[in-house]
C-alpha cells in the first residue's frame, strides 16, 4: 500500500516553502489592500450591478423555486477517506466572531471530533478563534472576536487596529503551526479576508454558513470564490446561487434545527396548538423580539413599545398581555430603561425564550435568526428592519436583490410573515413614518385577530419548515469539511506525481 505523502513531515512542512515564509505582517497588509480596493471600485461594481439589476434578480428568483436538496441522515453519510488524512491527528482551526456563530462552532467541533474518530483517526486538535464556549470544547483560543462584539463593533476605524492584530496572529498560527484545515463559521466580514490568509499558507479553507450575498452586493461573491475551498450552504436556494457562481458548495441543513432538537423544542408541527393558531386571539400573549445587540435593541424598541401601547390603547386590544423574553444580562439595564419611558404594559421574562413562544399567539421581531427560532412555533410574525438613514433606503432600492428580507419569506417563496424595511425618525419624516406606523400597526392587528389570515399564514409556515430539510447539519458539514481534506491531499499527490513523471 503507497504511504500518503502527507503522512511524511518533511513533505508537508516543505511544500510551497516561498508562500510559507511570508510574514503574518505583510500577509495582513496584503489582505487590509484588497479591502481598501474592493472599497475604491465599490462605485464601478455598484453602477455595473444596477446596469444588469433586472436579470440577477430574475436569476435568484428562479434559485428560490428551486426544489429543496434532499439531506441524508447523518449515519448514511459515506465513509471518510481515513488513508488520505493521514495518521497523525489532524489540527483544525475553527474562528467564531460573535455569539450565534460560537454556539454553531461548538457543536462543530464535537461533531468534527466525533466524526474524525469514527472513520478510525485520532481525536483532533483544535485551536482558533473564539471564547469560553469553544475552550470548553477543548479548543486552544489565541483571540476572541466576541469580545468586540459584545461592545457593538463600535465603529470600524477604532475596530481596524484590534481585528488586524487578530488576523496577524491567526497568520503567524497558519504559518507555524500549519493546521490541516480552517473552518470559519458565519461572519463573512471577518472570516473571508481570514480565509484568504489561510490560502496564502496553503491551508484549506471550508466556510460553514455560506454569505447571503445573493441578498445584496452579488459581486463579492468573486472574492468568496478564492478565499474558500468549499462553502457549506445553510438554505435550500443557496446551492443553486453559489453553482451559477462558479464556488464550491456543499448544503448541509440549518445549523439551528440542531439547536432546537438539542432543547427539545418542537421540530414539527405543534399539532397540539393547530386550532389555537387558526383562531383570532385578541390577548395575545404577543411575544416581542427587539434584538439581541445594544445597539439594535436602543434603536428598536421604543419604536415597538410605541405601537404596542397604540394597540393597548384601543377597546379591542386594552387586555393584550405582551411579553419580552429575555436572558441577556448585559441588556438589562437597555431595557429597563426603555420600559420606564413607555407606557405600554409590557412583561419581563426571563424562563427562556423557547418557553414563551410555546405559549404565544403573535410574535413582533427585529429581522434575524429568531425568526426561525419562531418558525417551530407557528406564530404569526410582524418583521421589522428599521434601517439607520436615507443612505439604507438607497441600498434597499437599489442594491437589495430578493423580494424578501425575511428567512421564512424566502423559503416558502412568498409573502408569509408581513415585513417592513424603513427609516422612521419621528418628525424628521413626519408623512412616510405615520404611514409605516399605521401599516404595522394593522399587520399586528391582523397577526392577532384575523382568523382566516392567521390559517394562510400557518399553510405558509409549514410549507417553509418543509424546505428546511431534517436536523444534522453539524455532522453533516463536519463530514463534508474533512471530505475535502481528504480530497484535496489526493489531487495535491496526483499532481506531485505527474509533475515529478
Amino acid at each position: 500500500m503507497t504511504t500518503s505523502p502527507y503522512q511524511n513531515k518533511e513533505l508537508v512542512e516543505t511544500r510551497r516553502p516561498g508562500r510559507r515564509g511570508l510574514p503574518p505582517g505583510l500577509a495582513v497588509a496584503i489582505e487590509l489592500g484588497r479591502a481598501l480596493c474592493g472599497i475604491a471600485i465599490a462605485p464601478l461594481r455598484t453602477a455595473i450591478y444596477l446596469a444588469v439589476r433586472k436579470q440577477k434578480e430574475e436569476a435568484i428568483r428562479g434559485d428560490l423555486a428551486t426544489a429543496a436538496p434532499v439531506l441524508p441522515a447523518p449515519e448514511d453519510l459515506r465513509p471518510l477517506d481515513a488513508e488520505a488524512l493521514g495518521g497523525r491527528p489532524l489540527r483544525i482551526f475553527i474562528a467564531a466572531a460573535e455569539h450565534s456563530g460560537e454556539i454553531h462552532a461548538a457543536n462543530l467541533i464535537d461533531a468534527l471530533r466525533k466524526t474524525a474518530m469514527d472513520a478510525g483517526l485520532k481525536e483532533p486538535e483544535f485551536v482558533g478563534l473564539g471564547g469560553a464556549a469553544l475552550e470548553e470544547r477543548g479548543m486552544r483560543s489565541i483571540g476572541n472576536p466576541g469580545e468586540r462584539a459584545a461592545m457593538g463593533f463600535d465603529g470600524v476605524l477604532s475596530a481596524l487596529p484590534y481585528y488586524l492584530a487578530m488576523l496577524r496572529d491567526a497568520a503567524q498560527n497558519f504559518r507555524d503551526e500549519r493546521p490541516d484545515l480552517m473552518i470559519p463559521v458565519d461572519s463573512p466580514a471577518l472570516h473571508v479576508p481570514l480565509a484568504h490568509l489561510a490560502q496564502k499558507y496553503d491551508v484549506p479553507a471550508a466556510h460553514f454558513v455560506t454569505p447571503q450575498y445573493w441578498g445584496w452586493a452579488p459581486w463579492r461573491v468573486k472574492g468568496y470564490r478564492k478565499a474558500v475551498n468549499l462553502g457549506l450552504s445553510i438554505l435550500p436556494f443557496e446551492p443553486s446561487w453559489y453553482g451559477r457562481h462558479g464556488v464550491n458548495s456543499k448544503h448541509v441543513g440549518h445549523p439551528l434545527l440542531d439547536e432546537l432538537q438539542e432543547i427539545g423544542a418542537p421540530l414539527s408541527g405543534v399539532a397540539a396548538r393547530t386550532e389555537e393558531l387558526q383562531d383570532p386571539a385578541p390577548c395575545g400573549p404577543l411575544i416581542l423580539l427587539p434584538g439581541s445587540r445594544e445597539g439594535v435593541v436602543r434603536r428598536n424598541l421604543p419604536w415597538m413599545l410605541d405601537r404596542i401601547a397604540e394597540l393597548q390603547s384601543t377597546p379591542e386590544f386594552k387586555d393584550l398581555e405582551v411579553v419580552l423574553p429575555h436572558s441577556r444580562r448585559d441588556l438589562d439595564e437597555v431595557i429597563e430603561q426603555e420600559f420606564a419611558r413607555s407606557v405600554a404594559r409590557v412583561r419581563l421574562a426571563k424562563s427562556g425564550l423557547h418557553k414563551e413562544l410555546a405559549r404565544g399567539a403573535c410574535a413582533f421581531a427585529v429581522s434575524g435568526t429568531v425568526v426561525l427560532d419562531i418558525l417551530p412555533h407557528r406564530l404569526p410574525t410582524v418583521v421589522l428592519y428599521r434601517l439607520k438613514n436615507n443612505r439604507g433606503i438607497w441600498l434597499r432600492d437599489h442594491l437589495f436583490s430578493v423580494p424578501w428580507f425575511t428567512s421564512v419569506n424566502l423559503l416558502a417563496n412568498r409573502e408569509v410573515h408581513p415585513e417592513f424595511a424603513f427609516t422612521d425618525h419621528g418628525d424628521k419624516d413626519k408623512g412616510e413614518g405615520e404611514a409605516m406606523r399605521v401599516k404595522v400597526r394593522s399587520a399586528l392587528e391582523r397577526a392577532l385577530g384575523d382568523g382566516d389570515w392567521r390559517r394562510e399564514n400557518l399553510a405558509g409556515q409549514n410549507h417553509a419548515e418543509s424546505r428546511l430539510g431534517p436536523p444534522g447539519a453539524v455532522t453533516r458539514g463536519a463530514h463534508a469539511a474533512l471530505e475535502m481534506l481528504a480530497q484535496t491531499r489526493k489531487t495535491a499527490v496526483l499532481g506531485s506525481k505527474g509533475s515529478n513523471s
